[in-house]
């Protein structure tokens, strides 16, 4: 029988979740609230899958998923989440995930992925799949990671201003531009470097030492 854990912070949701997975078979082994509750809980029970959520109260589900991981080895993390942001997929892939569900998944389609992530297979809804290979093919081909970003100058001015947490405005005054075109800077080098938002054109700057 296979032994799963439901993580979540929405105790309605959680609750259902586990009834429904008790109900086809599977042996619901804990459940947990927060990123600390779900690492602690794997290390004693182990179980075999375990179903995380991305907004947890004290952290993320990638956080999450990467000290579940660490803290028992043999366990898949399958995330079932209402996020179906790019971000947050990849995030959660990198952090060990095997497979990203959303929750708009029927009870069907969510039991097939917890037996097929239990038997070691990667699980993802529709669309999904595609975006993480895409991904990886990007990252393989371009090989080890440029140094300097491929934008030009007064883009990298720009992008070291959004990594110390300054708006465009504010930018826009420290530079002596238009608020306009600050924004175009931003969205140009959002283009160049296939980034989907600020929040990730910030991780992107501080992961390239921009912020110092």
């Amino acid at each position: 029988m296979t032994t799963v854990m439901v993580v979540d912070d929405h105790p309605i949701w959680r609750d259902g979740v586990a009834r429904d997975l008790t109900d086809e078979g599977f042996d619901v082994v804990a459940t947990a609230d927060g990123v600390r509750a779900a690492v602690a809980r794997a290390a004693a029970v182990r179980p075999d899958v375990v179903l995380m959520d991305m907004q947890l109260p004290d952290g993320t589900g990638a956080e999450a998923t990467a000290g579940v991981v660490e803290a028992s080895p043999d366990t898949r993390v399958l995330v079932l989440s209402a996020s179906a942001e790019r971000a947050d997929v990849l995030d959660a892939v990198k952090a060990g995930a095997s497979g990203y569900l959303v929750k708009s998944a029927s009870r069907s389609e969510l039991v097939d992925a917890v037996t097929a992530t239990a038997a070691g297979q990667a699980v993802f809804t529709p669309g999904l799949a595609g975006l993480v290979l895409g991904e990886f093919r990007r990252i393989a081909e371009g090989g080890t990671e440029r140094s300097t970003p491929p934008i030009t100058e007064r883009e990298t001015e720009v992008l070291r201003l959004v990594a110390k947490g300054l708006t465009a405005r504010q930018i826009a005054t420290r530079l002596g531009l238009s608020h306009r075109t600050v924004e175009n800077h931003v969205q140009s080098t959002l283009r160049k470097l296939q980034l989907g938002n600020r929040v990730e054109l910030t991780r992107y700057a501080i992961e390239h030492g921009l912020d110092e």
